[in-house]
């Protein structure tokens, strides 16, 4: 018997276990789409329920597109560039063709060319051993160079059928959703959310007679914020629209908070200006070194924050000396911090396993 996919996320339909991935009530089962109750919970009532799915899980998915001769859309979000990176991505599909898609070009500053993005993104490309066929800027939600993508399949896949890779939150699905809406096909939108791991698995989507388009589950990467964080303490920190920067002079012996989610030591160094980017809804705190402690500790002025981080204590902590030229301090998931030209000795203070990261400037 055929199996029935959930035309929402990919996972196998099943009426037997409520608790398992794909459940739908047998009353259900006649309809021309199947929509499972997870997709149906998560599409009208905002409500995630947790997917039982591991990284081998997601390894499998990888290596199977290794086996067979395609071209692969690695997706990557401009927002999150360093969380978005799978490592060892080209060894597990076996070196197919790769176009890299940088998602979510919306929610940088429309100040910035497309052209000095690119070459940014080529950069950090080659640092990973990444060299594509082709790099193009995407927002699925402003459908931002569609014609443009399908032009560059067409082009490349050679009659192939191409795979659509990334991590969890990066946006595939609600670009993929943005092609089939430009080309009329509203019937088969998948579902898609702000909450990370909403596809389970590979969804179909046919090119022509003999080849398909085929969205896979994000690859879970632990460093990401959204990982900790309830499903309301979301979306403070997912930007929706452009990113505002937000300025600062620190003197030596400053801290910056994030919310209560992250903070910014800013210990040795002259007097600097950085540029914070960051949604608009997560305040940011500054105050002196030696009250910073305190200040987190009162939990009352710095939300959200992580239920399980009781003090500062619980918090892991990176130091770095900043080289003397301009970079991006990235707090995986969160935002990242600009600093300009000029040694300095800095602190990060994160929830452990959430990744931060120093690189080229971006902006």
């Amino acid at each position: 018997m055929e199996k029935i996919k959930c035309y929402g996320c990919g996972a196998v339909i099943q009426s037997d276990d409520e608790k398992k991935i794909g459940y739908v009530p047998k009353n259900a089962l006649n309809r021309d789409q199947v929509l499972c109750r997870r997709c149906f919970q998560l599409k009208n009532y905002h409500q995630l329920q947790k997917a039982e799915l591991t990284d081998d899980d997601f390894l499998a998915i990888l290596n199977r597109i290794g086996e067979e001769n395609c071209l692969v859309i690695y997706m990557i979000d401009l927002f999150d560039f360093n969380g978005s990176m799978i490592q060892g991505l080209l060894r597990h599909i076996n070196y197919n063709d790769v176009i890299v898609v940088a998602n979510k070009r919306d929610i940088l500053p429309k100040s910035i060319k497309d052209h000095k993005i690119e070459m940014w993104v080529n950069r950090q490309l080659k640092k990973e051993g990444i060299r594509p066929l082709a790099v193009l800027l995407t927002s699925g939600k402003k459908n931002y160079h569609l014609d443009e993508l399908m032009n560059m399949i067409d082009q490349y896949r050679k009659g192939r059928n191409v795979y659509v890779v990334g991590v969890t939150n990066v946006g595939k699905s609600s670009l993929i959703n943005a092609l089939l809406k430009a080309y009329g096909q509203n019937d088969a939108l998948i579902t898609t959310s702000e909450f990370p791991g909403t596809t389970l698995d590979i969804i179909e989507i046919p090119l022509d007679d003999h080849s398909c388009l085929y969205d896979t589950p994000g690859i879970i990467n632990r460093h990401q914020m959204a990982h900790l964080l309830s499903q309301d303490d979301v979306n403070m920190i997912m930007p929706q629209s452009e990113l505002k920067p937000v300025n600062y002079q620190l003197n030596d012996r400053q801290t910056l908070y994030f919310g209560g989610l992250a903070r910014f030591d800013y210990l040795k160094g002259n007097k600097t200006s950085l540029t914070c980017y960051f949604n608009k809804r997560l305040k940011l705190h500054r105050t002196k070194l030696e009250k910073a402690d305190e200040l987190y500790n009162r939990h009352m002025t710095l939300k959200p924050e992580i239920k399980d981080i009781k003090t500062m204590k619980d918090f892991k902590t990176y130091q770095f000396t900043l080289p003397d030229h301009k970079v991006d301090i990235v707090i995986s998931g969160l935002g990242f911090i600009t600093l300009k030209e000029g040694k300095a000795i800095i602190e990060i203070k994160v929830p452990d396993g959430v990744g931060v990261f120093i690189r080229d400037a971006l902006i």
